[in-house]
């Protein structure tokens, strides 16, 4: 904060009720920083010396996506990737579900109970195109851009800073040696898998941290972009800033069930997973209740604070990873990494190496029990990879893996 912004008894007051309010148990309280004293303050421009400091959770998106996925194929589910749900019709008491393999144009038809329309920003497609079936519900798109930069400042901290359109932005630490900084809150209008970084969004984002740092953020320093789409369920707001966060469940029983999941967001999608399946039990009395707060995901069974034990017990076993190596792969499989490197006592043993400390061990990790079907899939979407690997090394992985008969065969 400069000396000609809000009160500085406005930002503790929403600092203390963001303290009290959540029933912080495990994450440090929050403190006033002097940005001309403090190291924090150190890339910033010389005119803000006022901030404050809170702390909160970060997740992966794309690897919470799977580790779901992979934890849900464990227990029983079959999990059917580059699969499309192209028809679902009422019939006899069931749905039969028409399924399609977007790459062989395989179809198959299966017969269920319920149908569960998870669909995110293609739920109300679901309903009206492949169930036949209407409501009156729907949901916002808001499209969310970020950009990827090297990172410009020393220490682990990421940064909070408030534009004059009163948007806010984050600069995080990301992958190590780079930066993330968004998001964007835009209405999308058209299809959710066409959302894209647009320029004029990319140079919002660099002039918007520029305001900020000593160090200016530029269009060339951009290395990534990304877009995601909110699917927010349609209360009327006017702004895509102010639309709700939360969520809304509707069930259509008029014949076997179809329940319809409207809004949501990642830091309550446990929550809702059990309401859906509360929605449920009147047709599944043995469905339901409030299992999952205590609940691991895959590799994920250490305690909170373990991060650092686990990391020196992986590099104990696997002495001839390096300590970047062992991180990465803590960070990303937790307790499964063991099982990713199983017996190996060498580099060697873990087979080729495509670069970036990827092995074959952990690629065929990726393709047996991540779902992963393209270099792609490895590298942007169980991992960030892709940020640290050149152009030859990326193809080098797509031909490797197009040339594994269990993944070039495979239909799920």
């Amino acid at each position: 904060h400069s000396a000609d912004d809000r009160p500085a008894w406005l930002v503790r007051l929403g600092l203390f009720l963001y303290d009290h309010l959540g029933g912080r148990k495990r994450l440090p309280g929050t403190r006033s920083l002097n940005l001309r004293r403090d190291p924090e303050g150190a890339p910033l421009k010389g005119k803000y010396t006022r901030g404050f400091e809170y702390s909160d959770c970060w997740v992966d998106d794309a690897r919470l996506v799977v580790l779901n996925a992979a934890d849900a194929a464990r227990k029983g589910a079959e999990i059917l990737t580059r699969t499309a749900c192209t028809q679902a019709r009422r019939e006899g008491g069931m749905w039969r579900i028409e399924m399609t393999d977007t790459r062989t144009g395989a179809t198959r038809t299966v017969m269920a109970r319920a149908l569960v329309n998870a669909g995110g920003p293609w739920v109300n497609d679901i309903i009206t195109r492949v169930a036949g079936t209407r409501s009156s519900r729907n949901v916002r798109l808001v499209k969310g851009s970020h950009i990827i930069v090297p990172k410009f400042w020393q220490g682990a901290q990421a940064y909070l800073v408030q534009n004059p359109d009163k948007r806010v932005i984050f600069i995080n630490p990301y992958e190590g040696d780079k930066a993330l900084i968004g998001t964007t809150d835009k209405d999308h209008q058209s299809a959710p898998g066409d959302a894209r970084c647009t320029d004029e969004e990319r140079d919002y984002l660099c002039a918007f941290a520029s305001q900020y740092f000593a160090r200016p953020v530029t269009t060339d320093q951009v290395v990534w972009t990304y877009s995601g789409v909110r699917p927010l369920y349609n209360d009327g707001a006017k702004s895509a800033t102010a639309a709700t966060r939360d969520y809304v469940l509707s069930v259509d029983d008029k014949g076997a069930p179809l329940l319809n999941v409207f809004g949501g967001k990642i830091t309550t999608y446990r929550r809702l997973a059990e309401s859906a399946l509360a929605k449920l039990a009147p047709f599944f009395p043995q469905a339901g209740g409030k299992w999952t707060a205590g609940v691991a995901l895959p590799g994920g069974d250490f305690p909170v604070d373990g991060v650092e034990a686990l990391t020196m017990r992986l590099q104990a076993a696997y002495p001839f990873l390096s300590p970047r190596d062992t991180r990465r792969l803590v960070r990303t499989y937790g307790t499964d990494a063991f099982l990713v490197l199983g017996d190996a006592k060498s580099l060697a043993d873990l087979g080729h190496d495509f670069g970036a400390g990827l092995t074959e061990a952990e690629l065929r990790w990726l393709t047996d029990k991540e779902f992963a079907r393209s270099g792609d899939d490895i590298l942007w979407r169980r991992t960030k990879l892709g940020l640290h690997m050149n152009d030859e090394q990326a193809r080098e992985l797509d031909r490797f893996v197009a040339r594994m008969p269990a993944v070039g065969a495979a239909a799920q």
